[in-house]
């Protein structure tokens, strides 16, 4: 995968001041402020960074924590992680741009056992046609 790399004039003419805070910063939304939340359409979850397919609606589920999760992502190749420790949450980043998603932890539905904790206000919803 082709990476993206911008310096941070760049991403910020591109990206809102809380995007570039979240994606860029390894920054938090406000727990239950993204519009994508509740979404339950069909379709894909893409970086609003670098438009790199990141998340299937087929994988996503209502974990009660106020953010987007997934049980996996939409290929191996993705995302990256950053640190080792499933407990505590592994940092997961775009594998096109790195900038920062959310966490992955150990706690999702069988039979994976995976939840991607996903900021929603740095993903970019594409209905199915």
């Amino acid at each position: 995968m082709k990476k993206v790399i911008k310096p941070d004039s760049e991403w910020k003419k591109i990206l809102t001041p809380e995007q570039y805070k979240i994606l860029r910063k390894s920054g938090t939304e406000i727990a239950c402020s993204s519009t994508l939340l509740p979404n339950k359409g069909e379709g894909t979850y893409h970086c609003v960074g670098c438009g790199n397919l990141l998340f299937d609606s087929k994988d996503k589920f209502e974990s009660g924590t106020g953010w987007p999760s997934f049980t996996k992502p939409a290929s191996e190749e993705s995302v990256i992680y950053k640190g080792n420790n499933f407990h505590m949450g592994v940092e997961v980043l775009c594998a096109r741009c790195e900038g920062h998603l959310g966490h992955v932890f150990n706690d999702g539905p069988k039979p994976i056992g995976k939840r991607y904790c996903i900021n929603g206000k740095i993903l970019k919803f594409k209905p199915k046609k």
